[in-house]
């Protein structure tokens, strides 16, 4: 497998593309510390799967963006590693050609080129840091980092997250433990000493500062939601307990919808009640989008599947996406005049 610099190099980024993704960290940055106070929406698919599809979306997520930029940053959810709790499809990164045979280093370089092409057109990427192993021949092309609900109390995930260079999101754990995602922001912001692979794909001790740009993903439980007031309100207060200040996202999806993806669609409403009553604490929301709704089965013919339509999680269509970022920029927008 060719170490990571041997990929940087074959998928350089330009010195345009650098200055892109600063200026988008340094954007991301503001608006977890408040001082940008727009809403934050983090939207698109639950994993990629096809290139084109991916690109198609990000380029309707470009023209919304730049329509809603006086109330709202758009940021393109871009997830190539998908966690398992049992067995099943890991991502782009893993097999790429949806077929079993996979072919990692195809993964890696083709997420590393669709990263690329998203930064040629303006586009933020948010994504997942899931397998450590990975990080390295990414995390220069990342505005937005999160790290799952199954691994925010990984210790590992936290020394990482104390070295990136950009904003990162913990979730709660899958049973609502938000004090997880709260140890995780004080275990990242403080600078380690640990083991880690670098660019010449060899283990190197790696010292890191901390990273004071971390906040809390809120994404519910296996059985209860956690987007309602009282739960950012307690959220909050156990952020207070340790003088953290940042703001908190909630995710829309997973146990804040139940699996019934359709429901985003509540949760993104009272998330936004609560944002326009003025809840300065709120960051803002992540949707699962598609350019078509629902899910498919990945089957034994890749070939026979429906374009743009998700492989894993399912997913908001594009029509119902767009109607809710439009509504919350006129409801923004009203409350300016």
């Amino acid at each position: 497998m060719f170490s990571p610099r041997k990929i940087k190099e074959k998928l350089a980024v330009t010195q345009k593309q650098k200055l892109f993704i600063e200026k988008s960290r340094e954007l991301i940055q503001d608006l977890i510390t408040g001082k940008d106070s727009r809403l934050a929406l983090v939207l698109g698919p639950c994993s990629i799967h096809d290139l084109s599809a991916a690109l198609e979306y990000g380029r309707r997520l470009r023209e919304l963006a730049e329509e809603v930029a006086s109330t709202c940053v758009l940021v393109m959810r871009v997830y190539i590693e998908k966690p398992r709790t049992v067995t099943g499809w890991k991502g782009l990164a893993y097999d790429p050609h949806l077929d079993g045979s996979n072919d990692i280093q195809t993964g890696i370089f083709w997420a590393r080129e669709l990263f690329l092409t998203l930064t040629d057109l303006g586009i933020p990427v948010a994504t997942e840091f899931l397998n450590p192993l990975l990080i390295p021949y990414i995390q220069d092309l990342v505005s937005w980092g999160f790290i799952g609900a199954r691994t925010s109390a990984s210790q590992p995930h936290r020394e990482i997250a104390s070295h990136l260079p950009c904003p990162i999101g913990f979730k709660n754990s899958p049973d609502g433990n938000v004090h997880q995602a709260v140890h995780a922001m004080i275990a990242s912001s403080c600078s380690h000493r640990f083991p880690h692979i670098n660019d010449e794909g060899t283990i190197a001790i790696t010292e890191s500062e901390g990273n004071p740009y971390t906040h809390v993903v809120l994404r519910g439980s296996r059985s209860i939601s956690n987007y309602d007031s009282a739960s950012i309100a307690k959220t909050v207060e156990k952020m207070d307990l340790h003088g953290l200040k940042n703001r908190i996202l909630v995710d829309c999806s997973h146990g804040n919808c139940q699996k019934e993806y359709g429901r985003q669609k509540d949760s993104f409403q009272t998330v936004l009640e609560q944002f326009e009553r003025g809840n300065h604490k709120i960051l803002g929301m992540m949707l699962e989008s598609h350019l078509e709704e629902g899910s498919q089965y990945l089957s034994e013919s890749p070939s026979s599947l429906k374009y743009a339509v998700s492989i894993t999680d399912p997913c908001l269509g594009w029509k119902e996406t767009e109607a809710l970022v439009r509504s919350a920029n006129r409801t923004l927008n009203a409350l300016s005049l």
